[in-house]
């Protein structure tokens, strides 16, 4: 790691050591505009205080912002003055600034600091986010920053970074509040008022039995409505939604989502609790997913801006690579028929028609087919309703599209038969496309590939060697070439 200036003067000002007031002052009412966002001038003035090196002009600026609004700050900011607003806004660097900020940006700021001042960070997050800052690090800087942690810290960030990337165990807090169902109310309010240790916020309280395997919730406000004597096996609920230590985060979403949690335990594989997963990390994570599939539906990678340029490039290349053979596979159809396109050049002019339209039919569908893939409503149960109904959506699309355009280039080039050719070709391709944008993703999540990153290209490929297959087959089978 690199970076000892920067500690050393973050240290001085107790950057690191303050536990930012969670009530911050509300932000000034120049620096965020009618949306909540950070207004562009206001970036611009603390901008121009950095490339002044005036430290106390960018305090004061940024003091009154909201820890969340300061994390927007560091990504509004040039990469180059992120390292020296930091240093400028001294004890403002709390750790809620540090939890919110991207994860690119995090990187970049951890990566600067010295092993015991990040542990002397991850100590003051909770489990989840100490994790989630950790991780990211090269395996010796993780090494470097575990070996400074207290060791009841250091082991629950081990055993959380041995659980698979993206799983529940990554995902979860180990701060909760579990009791023996042997409990009254009385004792639970008892045990909750002595025990400061505690987390300070939580919603429910878990009750498990005499191997530690939760049993029954109990939500705060049952628990201060009921008499004391009231056992809490008597007023707990039984119906709770179990999540296993190594499900993956989108299924642990779709939980959430699903049954409407506000927390749910994490069992390990023996059925005990060992932590909970709360809503507010929740959605962070359908936000995260529904990002991940849409970008990967297009090739562009993680696609934040905040991502260095080699990485995106190299996202982006190796898809734009693999989209320049299947270019090249649909120019090869249109060589085969390149002797009836010497004949009536007019074909060269209509073909890409037909293409593209089935491209963003086959396009339409295949967003449809993937969202209810990733959201659990495309099943084993209704492939085949599915697949059906696609069909019928396709071959009425065809049918309007080839009507239309069938009938302009009619009219456009007086030509009829020409009109029925490219007419036909609209129908064939827009069944291609959805066929191929529901049996594509399908087959592949079959096969357990995600059906987000591949089946655009598979797709795209589909519609457009049809496409150009079709017309110019029925132009030459017509003998209108």
């Amino acid at each position: 790691m690199s970076g000892a200036d920067l500690d050393d003067e973050l240290k001085q000002d107790g950057a690191v050591a303050v536990e930012a007031d969670a009530e911050s002052p509300a932000p000034e009412s120049e620096s965020l505009d009618e949306e909540n966002r950070l207004k562009p001038e206001f970036v611009r003035n603390v901008m121009d205080a950095l490339d002044e090196e005036d430290s106390d002009r960018v305090y004061e600026l940024v003091e009154p912002l909201h820890p969340a609004d300061i994390a927007d700050l560091f990504e509004l900011v040039d990469e180059n003055e992120r390292l020296l607003l930091a240093r400028s806004i001294r004890d403002l660097m709390g750790v809620e600034v540090i939890a919110e900020l991207n994860d690119w940006v995090r990187e970049l700021l951890i990566e600067a600091l010295p092993a015991d001042v990040v542990a002397e960070i991850a100590e003051q997050l909770d489990t989840d986010d100490a994790v989630a800052m950790i991780e990211d690090l090269d395996r010796e800087d993780q090494q470097a920053v575990l070996a400074e942690l207290d060791p009841e810290d250091r082991a629950a960030i081990e055993a959380a970074l041995s659980y698979p990337e993206e799983s529940a165990g990554r995902l979860m807090s180990r701060e909760f509040v579990a009791v023996p169902e042997t409990m009254t109310v009385g004792d639970l309010i008892d045990f909750l008022r002595e025990h400061r240790e505690l987390p300070t916020e939580f919603w429910e309280v878990f009750i498990v039995d005499a191997m530690h395997r939760p049993v029954g919730t109990c939500a705060l406000s049952w628990i201060l409505r009921c008499p004391r004597n009231i056992p809490l096996y008597d007023v707990m609920s039984r119906d709770q939604t179990l999540i296993p230590v190594d499900m993956d985060q989108e299924e642990v979403a779709l939980r959430f989502q699903k049954y409407a949690l506000i927390s749910a335990a994490v069992t390990d594989s023996a059925g005990r609790l060992i932590g909970q997963i709360t809503v507010d990390d929740i959605v962070h994570i359908i936000q995260e997913e529904a990002s991940e599939d849409i970008l990967r539906l297009s090739g562009a990678g993680d696609g934040d801006i905040n991502e260095p340029i080699l990485i995106t490039v190299r996202a982006r290349l190796t898809w734009l690579c693999v989209n320049l053979a299947t270019a090249i596979l649909a120019s090869s159809v249109v060589g085969l028929f390149q002797g009836a396109i010497t004949r009536f050049a007019l074909l060269a002019v209509l073909m890409p028609i037909v293409s593209g339209m089935g491209g963003n039919a086959g396009t339409q569908t295949l967003a449809v087919v993937v969202r209810a893939i990733a959201t659990n409503q495309l099943t084993d149960s209704n492939t085949v309703r599915m697949i059906l109904r696609e069909l019928r959506i396709a071959m009425t699309n065809g049918a309007a599209l080839g009507m239309l355009i069938g009938g302009g280039t009619t009219l456009l080039f007086s030509n009829p038969l020409l009109g029925a050719v490219i007419g036909a070709a609209m129908v064939i391709n827009n069944l291609v496309a959805g066929l191929a944008g529901i049996l594509v993703p399908v087959t592949l999540d079959r096969f357990r590939i995600d059906p987000a990153v591949s089946s655009a290209v598979f797709v795209t490929t589909a519609t457009d060697t049809m496409g150009f297959f079709s017309f110019l087959g029925l132009a030459v089978l017509t003998g209108l070439a």
